[in-house]
């Protein structure tokens, strides 16, 4: 009886490992956008969308009418205010704090937004109607990609792992600047200007020290307000605000460290699925092999397949090659192209951006939502594949 116990709890050993490490996160979005799929595809796709796309009896800002614009807009600018605070301690005192801790995660995270984009281009062959889509395969999912992560266990080398985070969080600020500087509408000045006077104050407390959190939640939300009728689109201010986060308080106890560990989970388990949940659904209704292999969706699924991969596993091999920078150690090249092709899971920013490109043309969010989907599974499968065939390494030290 001992023997067939032992062999059914080393076959759930890697569903045990998921819920119980960092990859939980990962693992609940896959679950969300397969609910959210399911939802789409089932007798109750009208009540799906008509509960986030039917107009709300009532809502605060006019701006805002309804869930979905409230999940996009509001929700998720507290999930851009966390990255914000993710990328302010790593440069300061994190794994992005030096010159050479920065440079291949830099360098990598830069090709792999490039290249996806190229060959989203290519792809779709220069079409004017899609054009405006070119950043929405050059977005990495952590979450997602530390998921299948996660089912590897400790068979990935420890250098790795750091390595697919660092890339990651570099791809964020990435996003952010795109959306800030590309996917922006008619802009207006007084409220610019008004949102700079906010950020003023923001940064004036800084200085003085303010150690008290509250009053920067506060202005925060004074600084979303104003951006949301700025033009700009309204997740900018969460990162702008985050940065404005002291450290440290004046008796030396870390602030923005324990804010981002208080809000964290909330945007890991909270946040980002219920927005995977009201994104990640599209009809499959009438969709052939004709629409699934359309150009948009193509392009965005080739650009994360094989833009990200060629993009971050060649620079990788070329500035270590020429010794600009060194590759991950302990780790072989084909591991390295393992975690490449992870990098092709395009989800959360993957999802928002689409939004923002093709804003008002519902058709092309949902053909767009069919090539994340289609790329981040292949990417996820392939990456997995890859990794697990390669890599043996069951006693590795997790980093």
């Amino acid at each position: 009886m001992a023997k067939p116990v032992k062999i059914i709890r080393s076959a759930f050993a890697p569903v045990k490992a998921l819920f119980v490490s960092d990859s939980s996160a990962g693992v609940l979005l896959i679950l969300v956008a397969a609910a959210a799929m399911l939802a789409a595809n089932s007798p109750f796709y009208g009540e799906y969308r008509d509960l986030f796309y039917g107009s709300l009896a009532w809502t605060p800002i006019a701006k805002l009418d309804n869930l979905h614009l409230w999940i996009n807009d509001g929700l998720m600018a507290i999930f851009f205010f966390v990255v914000g605070l993710e990328v302010k301690r790593e440069l300061i005192a994190g794994q992005l704090s030096t010159p050479e801790q920065r440079r291949l995660p830099a360098i990598a995270a830069v090709a792999g937004m490039a290249a996806p984009a190229i060959v989203y281009l290519m792809v779709t062959g220069g079409n004017p109607e899609y054009t405006r889509g070119w950043a929405i395969p050059a977005a990495t999912d952590i979450a997602f990609a530390m998921g299948v992560l996660g089912l590897l266990g400790t068979r990935v080398p420890a250098s790795l792992r750091l390595f697919l985070l660092t890339v990651a969080i570099v791809d964020d600020i990435g996003a952010v600047v795109i959306i800030a500087l590309f996917y922006t509408a008619n802009i207006k000045m007084m409220w610019i200007v008004v949102s700079l006077v906010v950020l003023g104050v923001m940064i004036g407390m800084n200085r003085m020290k303010v150690s008290s959190i509250w009053p920067y939640i506060l202005m925060a939300l004074v600084l979303w307000f104003t951006v949301l009728n700025s033009g700009v689109h309204a997740t900018i201010a969460g990162v702008v605000a985050a940065l404005t986060v002291p450290m440290r308080r004046r008796d030396g106890n870390s602030l923005l460290e324990k804010l981002e560990h208080q809000l964290a989970p909330w945007s890991a388990y909270l946040i980002v699925p219920v927005f995977g949940f009201a994104n990640a659904g599209v009809s499959l209704a009438g969709v052939g092999l004709d629409g699934v292999f359309a150009a948009l969706p193509l392009g965005i699924a080739a650009g994360l397949v094989v833009g990200k991969q060629v993009g971050i596993f060649s620079i990788i091999w070329i500035v270590d090659k020429i010794g600009f920078a060194k590759r991950p150690p302990n780790a072989n090249w084909t591991e390295i192209w393992g975690i490449s092709i992870l990098c092709g899971i395009g989800f959360t920013m993957s999802l928002f951006i689409g939004e923002l490109a093709f804003e008002g043309q519902r058709e092309l969010i949902e053909r767009a939502k069919i090539g994340i989907l289609l790329g981040s599974a292949i990417s996820a499968v392939m990456g997995y594949v890859i990794l697990r065939l390669t890599t043996d390494r069951p006693n590795a030290q997790v980093g």
